[in-house]
């Protein structure tokens, strides 16, 4: 029997080295494959493919999925119906939801979308490896879409490592995990699906359903479906670096328009929300409007609409009626530019706004006026803020006095019917022009014991109550 000796230079990739292998074993049957390292032909091939298997996809699903959680939760709703004449709410029915999330300490705290948990009366948290947890909602964003749980005596838990969306560039590869239709799949183990980012500082319109603009979005086109909502967007590094929030699609399905919640954004809220249990937005003083567009539909910079006196604008020496070209280093093309500058500061920061026609300047951001502001103690169970110009601005009040609902226990809401962000205007026709008129009335009425209304804005409209009684709120 005759041998030969052939000498082999392996390839680095799957497909080169099983052509090279087959079509070697083809041209030299009967002869000994001989490679330049000294190993056999087969243990070395196999041992580079799978090598090459391991792409670094594969290391990033391997590292974040076992911190990927599937949460389940149950809501009693009203169903609103429409009529001829008038809409009308059926009686409350149980209602069940599903989405994902991700843990990111070892204390058992999960990120995930406000739209996930909204209205949830009991949220449980499945591990991949099939633990189930209680969960608690520390708080939640709806101008973010971004909520914190925490599980209930939970340990030994796998936690996603953290990245930063900050250096991301576009065409890089992205990984989504989560878990998509929910109970239609029947193992607790997350999707994984993969892309690149298809681009950055994305800002989507809402849609119906919606509450508000998601903005500064990262876009990807890994297949991001129904259930994947508050799952991680992990870089090639195996680092979290968005949560995956929404997607624009025609027929309801992925088709490759998914967008994610930066993580550096996304740790901000989390943070508020659980050392204050809400968010510290930052106010600079100033509201914008659209410029007019171009033949071509585009516009260049934003007109700024309003100065609050006293604001750090106002202090900056921008007036009304200036061009807005860039804020932040960010280029002004529409209103949802600025507001997405907005939601990168915080109180104290510092953002460079270049206004069209001067040198650009530096503004440093406050504490929101409603922050900020002397609160007033109601009934033990009612905090207002007296309205003044920069809280009007703000929070995009019509009335321009009256008393701001900063804090209200939830039996107060079920009882009075007044909610955070109403302003009180009225107790019994009496104008309220300050938190202390509103302390002061409210005190009469219940020292006197007579039924009272009460009149108040909300949403832009004034809402009267029917008659109230404190003896009945014993």
């Amino acid at each position: 029997m005759t041998t030969c000796n052939v000498q082999l230079t392996f390839f680095r990739t799957p497909i080169a080295l099983a052509l090279l292998a087959g079509s070697i074993g083809l041209a030299t049957a009967g002869c000994e494959l001989v490679p330049r390292d000294g190993a056999g032909p087969a243990a070395a091939t196999a041992q580079s493919i799978s090598q090459s298997r391991t792409t670094a996809i594969v290391r990033a699903a391997q590292t974040v999925a076992p911190a990927v959680v599937t949460i389940a939760v149950r809501r009693r709703e009203r169903v609103r119906r429409r009529s001829f004449f008038d809409d009308y709410y059926l009686p409350f029915r149980e209602t069940r939801g599903l989405g994902s999330g991700v843990v990111i300490d070892d204390r058992g705290t999960v990120l995930t979308n406000h739209h996930v948990v909204d209205g949830a009366t009991e949220i449980l948290v499945t591990l991949p490896d099939a633990r189930d947890f209680n969960a608690r909602l520390v708080g939640s964003d709806p101008a973010t879409d971004i909520a914190v749980l925490s599980l209930r005596n939970a340990s030994d838990l796998p936690v996603a490592p953290l990245g930063t969306a900050r250096d991301l560039m576009i065409g890089e590869w992205t990984v989504a995990i989560g878990n998509p239709f929910g109970g239609l799949i029947s193992n607790p183990e997350p999707t994984v699906t993969a892309g690149v980012v298809s681009a950055l500082g994305r800002h989507i319109v809402p849609g119906d359903d919606d509450e508000g603009f998601h903005l500064g979005m990262i876009q990807t086109d890994a297949s991001i479906n129904p259930g994947n909502s508050g799952g991680p967007l992990v870089n090639a590094l195996g680092q979290v670096i968005g949560i995956n929030a929404s997607i624009l699609s025609r027929s309801g399905g992925s088709e490759g328009l998914g967008f994610a919640i930066p993580i550096d954004r996304a740790l901000r809220i989390a943070s508020d929300l659980a050392r204050y249990g809400e968010v510290r937005r930052a106010w600079l003083g100033l509201d914008v409007d659209a410029v007019e567009a171009d033949d071509f539909g585009r516009s260049r910079g934003v007109r700024v609409a309003r100065v609050t006196p006293g604001s750090p604008a106002a202090e900056a020496g921008i007036r009304p009626g200036a061009r807005l070209v860039s804020a932040g280093g960010n280029r002004m093309a529409t209103p949802l530019d600025y507001a997405a500058a907005l939601l990168e500061l915080r109180a104290g920061d510092r953002i460079e706004l270049a206004v069209e026609g001067t040198d650009a300047v530096l503004v440093e951001a406050a504490s929101l006026p409603s922050v900020s502001a002397e609160r007033v103690e109601l009934l033990r169970d009612l905090e207002v803020v007296t309205v003044t110009p920069g809280i009007r601005s703000e929070r995009g009040l019509a009335a321009s006095e009256g008393a701001l609902v900063v804090e209200i226990s939830d039996l107060l809401v079920r009882r009075t019917g007044l909610a955070r962000g109403d302003v009180l205007l009225a107790v019994n026709n009496a104008r309220l022009r300050t938190a202390r008129d509103a302390a002061d009335a409210l005190r009469r009425t219940q020292q006197s014991g007579r039924p009272f209304v009460l009149v108040f804005e909300r949403a832009g409209r004034v809402v009267r109550t029917g008659l109230l009684e404190w003896a009945s709120q014993e």
